[in-house]
């Protein structure tokens, strides 16, 4: 019998959160993190989805099984990105809540149990996120300054919490990774956006927030998230910078947003807007490419002053390098 037919599970009280990690070549980091998946007695599967791996990534994540008939290994017949593998391993979910945990973090004991305390106040329950970088243990709060205290975040609060704003910083959201009330998915039928490789998590977060959605945020419960110099997230394609930036016209069509969400929107379009022209400009820099280069400059005001500002940083960094030390 599958996992996920078991109504022994489905009627559980403890047992309330399914884990979908989605894994590409982690075999050296996948053990750790579905133990301390399967540690969490609240856990009531963990699917893996490996999304064709080279490496020994189903090897590993299978020999993790730890004899209750929770886990779960989905292998993808090729590499479709973290979007597709997450939206399989959402279609096999069955418990009320569900959950996302990336192939190279962990949850430390007690973390589903503390979010779950707020079950009854939110849809979206998530918290400050412990990081730590590749190979350390020692892990330092993500957010700054770290969250004290339980905040309900509007989808307005939370789309301007992923926008730079110069000295002032961002918060980062949508790095979070919360529990999430799987009836809201399949109410409005809501999943990971396949196209996106970047902002993925920003574009289900906010579409969930925006069709009524409500997300609570807390002190750092135990979630550690692992900074890789090679990790996705890192690695800003000019395509998937694009995408990212094009997803909140999508979003913008959604009915009846307010004005406060329509704003937040426009002004997060800019934002990555920003990010592509500059890397457009170095692209067309590289190549000698005067007229695409000149092109980045017409975008609007705001985009020249960011694009000016940023040759400038550039100019004073190369200074910097040549000064002798």
């Amino acid at each position: 019998m599958s996992i996920v037919d078991d109504p022994s599970r489905r009627t559980d009280p403890i047992r309330t959160v399914d884990i979908v990690i989605a894994a590409y070549n982690a075999a050296a980091t996948i053990g750790e993190t579905i133990k301390s998946a399967l540690a969490q007695p609240e856990t009531a599967s963990v699917i893996v989805v490996d999304d064709s791996s080279r490496d020994d990534t189903v090897a590993v994540a299978t020999a993790r099984d730890d004899g209750t008939g929770r886990l779960q290994v989905l292998r993808q017949d090729r590499n479709g990105g973290p979007s597709r593998a997450r939206n399989r391993g959402i279609a096999v979910c069955s418990a009320p809540w569900f959950t996302v945990l990336d192939a190279d973090d962990v949850f430390l004991p007690g973390r589903l149990a503390a979010l779950l305390q707020h079950a009854d106040e939110a849809d979206l329950i998530a918290d400050d996120l412990l990081v730590r970088d590749e190979g350390a243990a020692e892990t330092r709060p993500m957010f700054f300054p770290p969250v004290d205290r339980p905040q309900a975040l509007d989808a307005a609060a939370f789309i301007n919490g992923n926008i730079s704003h110069g000295a002032k910083g961002r918060r980062d959201l949508g790095f979070i990774k919360p529990l999430i009330r799987r009836e809201l998915l399949v109410r409005h039928a809501v999943r990971f956006d396949d196209a996106l490789w970047l902002g993925e998590d920003y574009e289900l977060y906010t579409r969930a927030l925006l069709l009524g959605g409500r997300l609570l945020l807390v002190p750092a419960a135990g979630y550690v998230y692992t900074v890789r110099p090679t990790s996705l997230s890192g690695e800003h394609t000019i395509d998937a910078l694009r995408m990212l930036r094009d997803c909140d016209q999508g979003l913008a069509t959604i009915p009846g947003l307010t004005t406060a969400q329509r704003k937040a929107l426009d002004d997060h379009y800019q934002s990555v807007d920003r990010r592509l022209q500059w890397r457009l400009l170095i692209e067309a820099v590289k190549r000698r490419d005067a007229k695409a280069a000149v092109a980045t400059f017409s975008r609007s005001g705001a985009v020249s002053v960011f694009l000016v500002g940023m040759l400038l940083q550039e100019a004073v960094r190369r200074v910097r390098l040549a000064l002798p030390s």
